[in-house]
């Protein structure tokens, strides 16, 4: 079982600025912010594109299968071009974490009660 540490480390490996990938990327981002239409029109694809992905996952979620996982990252996606997004975003990760921590704890007091 992976543990919680070794996912943030992975997280956090991921998100390295010195990452080739990230490099590309910031190339490009400047060449998009240089030229004001191509800066609207790439926000119009990554507004597109996210609310897509995301009323999508809402669609999935009361089906079997990765329902939140396609919201979050449809929001992921608008949260890289959309303040809100990111705001919104960073809100449910919180939440999410203090749900794991609470069921956690259910979870364990449950087999604490269930061992007496």
């Amino acid at each position: 079982m992976v543990t919680e540490r070794e996912i943030q480390h992975a997280i956090a490996e991921g998100e390295r600025p010195d990452r080739p990938i990230r490099r590309l990327l910031r190339v490009i981002r400047r060449r998009i912010e240089g030229t004001p239409a191509l800066r609207r029109a790439y926000r119009l694809v990554v507004a597109l594109l996210g609310g897509a992905i995301a009323a999508l996952g809402l669609l999935l979620v009361p089906l079997p299968g990765p329902g939140w996982l396609v919201v979050f990252l449809g929001l992921a996606i608008l949260g890289t071009e959309f303040a809100w997004a990111k705001r919104l975003a960073a809100f449910t990760k919180r939440q999410l974490a203090r749900f794991w921590a609470w069921w956690r704890a259910r979870r364990a007091d449950r087999g604490a009660s269930a061992s007496t």
